[in-house]
């Protein structure tokens, strides 16, 4: 078997980008997408002994189903087999951790591509992800 490549997946123009830039450059590998439902921290963690009672999360959960199901299924069109896994927490942090826990040699990750105050106040998780990851991290922009 070939390396094992994690992709990050959200929805975006960006995340299909860095699906169709491993499924190209990585057919060998075995590749997963992850999409992580993000579940708010801090003050409202406080009042919530659960995610479940955190609004939306049902919703959210059943998106993600659905953006992993669609991306297995443009994977199959390419020929190629795809695994698929949803986790609850910080993209940044519960991406990086699963990388390490399952011993991905690398994370494909797409980017917004963000600036200035744009990106300090939305937060960047790929920048995120390329400091913390100790294996290498490749970030795809949507042409």
């Amino acid at each position: 078997m070939g390396r094992k490549t994690l992709v990050a997946i959200d929805g975006s123009p960006q995340a299909e980008a860095a699906l169709a830039y491993a499924l190209e450059e990585f057919p060998e590998s075995a590749i997963t997408a992850v999409h992580v439902v993000q579940v708010p921290e801090g003050y409202w963690t406080a009042f919530s002994d659960s995610t479940t009672k955190v609004p939306g999360y049902e919703d959210a959960v059943a998106h993600g189903e659905a953006l992993l199901e669609s991306v297995a299924e443009t994977a199959a069109d390419e020929g190629h087999a795809l695994e698929t896994v949803l986790k609850t927490g910080k993209p940044s942090r519960e991406l990086v951790d699963y990388a390490i826990d399952e011993a991905f040699e690398q994370i494909v990750i797409g980017s917004h591509g963000r600036h200035g105050v744009d990106r300090v106040m939305l937060g960047s998780v790929s920048e995120t992800v390329v400091r913390r990851a100790p294996m290498t991290v490749i970030v795809v922009h949507e042409e």
